[in-house]
């Protein structure tokens, strides 16, 4: 099986469903395996807090973040301060989770 870290997210349009019940056990459980720590939330989104050393290290990393955001045309919602970034995955279109998400949230992970 294909590591999602290395898998490209594909333009997701409404009407495409989110990812749910047993599939989306499945999504997590890969993410876990590869990238752990991330949390499903609501079954709708994905999210993560990172702790870091200082305010340069936590901007460093968003800024990485915004670097792949941008490449895979997937953007996550990002909080940072002094010592942390939190990083909220969905997919908007769908309103929910798509494989887009996962794929993200394992890419994010391989930076830190």
């Amino acid at each position: 099986m294909d590591k999602l870290a290395f898998g490209k997210c594909v333009p997701c349009e409404g009407g495409t469903p989110p990812i749910k019940g047993a599939q989306l056990e499945q999504y997590k459980k890969r993410l876990d395996s590869e990238a752990p720590g991330w949390e499903l939330r609501d079954a709708k989104h994905l999210q993560k807090d990172f702790k870091f050393k200082d305010f340069q290290s936590a901007l460093d990393f968003v800024n990485i973040v915004g670097t792949i955001a941008e490449s895979e045309g997937h953007h996550p919602v990002i909080n940072f301060g002094w010592g942390f970034a939190k990083i909220l995955l969905w997919t908007h279109a769908i309103n929910g989770l798509s494989e887009n998400d996962f794929i993200m949230a394992a890419k994010i992970d391989h930076t830190k």
